[in-house]
């Protein structure tokens, strides 16, 4: 069986103490593949030398997380653009708009989502769509720009029905995470009715840890209590989930 975890932050320094240790963990349980997105410039070396040291394991993209957008976001942006011409990613991410933690620069957010969209197009690269809430304001963009050649995920699908066909039909993934192991969470109501060629699995380590280790640091190695939830949800089993979902990943992400 082969797990593949679309969305982890491994750079990061809640994993400075035991980085190599928590990769190599994933690797030993089945998660074979791990994505991992960017956030801004200061994040980049971390991220491409946890890539260099896990070659065949670990897969970086480029982009500038909507947290980080801030009045000095063209010259980020500049900087995305850079690193697009040296070096092979996987994807344009982790772009879009978030509206829960600053409104102070919407403005600059949805200028830096439809460049970096821009972008994708030019490298021919899909796109980590962030969309805390703001599913409205992503899905205007969207509309506006949205071509048959864009391809992409909505990264910790948080919608509701309607919102995933919306977005399914427009050809992006939906991006499951530890969510959907929360005992009040209405994603399971959704995935039922979801076809799991739309879906891909992800932890967002060190955030959103699936139960049962819910309020602990999470890891790669977690995606698994994820698939398995999927597998309890659709009525099949975990392997099924493991193939069905990484050949998502490789379908859209060519790593």
């Amino acid at each position: 069986m082969i797990l593949t975890d679309t969305h982890t932050h491994l750079y990061l320094e809640h994993f400075d103490n035991d980085r190599h240790e928590v990769v190599q963990n994933a690797i030993d349980k089945g998660i074979h593949y791990m994505l991992i997105p960017n956030i801004d410039s200061k994040s980049v070396d971390g991220m491409l030398s946890l890539c260099d040291e896990f070659p065949e394991n670990c897969f970086p993209m480029m982009g500038l997380h909507p947290t980080d957008v801030k009045t000095n976001c063209q010259k980020e942006l500049k900087i995305v653009e850079q690193w697009l011409e040296k070096r092979k990613f996987v994807a344009i991410g982790e772009i879009g708009i978030d509206l829960y933690w600053d409104k102070t620069f919407v403005k600059e957010q949805n200028i830096s989502f439809r460049h970096q969209i821009a972008l994708a197009k030019k490298h021919k690269l899909p796109i980590i769509i962030h969309s805390r809430e703001s599913m409205k304001e992503i899905f205007d963009i969207l509309d506006d720009v949205h071509t048959s050649d864009l391809k992409g995920v909505l990264h910790c699908f948080s919608g509701t029905e309607k919102d995933a066909h919306k977005a399914i039909e427009m050809g992006y993934y939906l991006g499951i995470g530890g969510v959907v192991t929360f005992k009040n969470s209405n994603l399971k109501n959704i995935l039922r009715e979801i076809d799991l060629k739309h879906i891909l699995l992800e932890t967002d380590a060190p955030f959103l840890t699936p139960t049962p280790f819910r309020g602990k640091r999470n890891e790669s190695a977690y995606i698994y209590y994820i698939a398995e939830k999927i597998a309890e949800i659709k009525g099949i089993s975990i392997d099924e989930v493991a193939e069905i979902t990484t050949q998502n990943a490789k379908n859209l992400f060519k790593f």
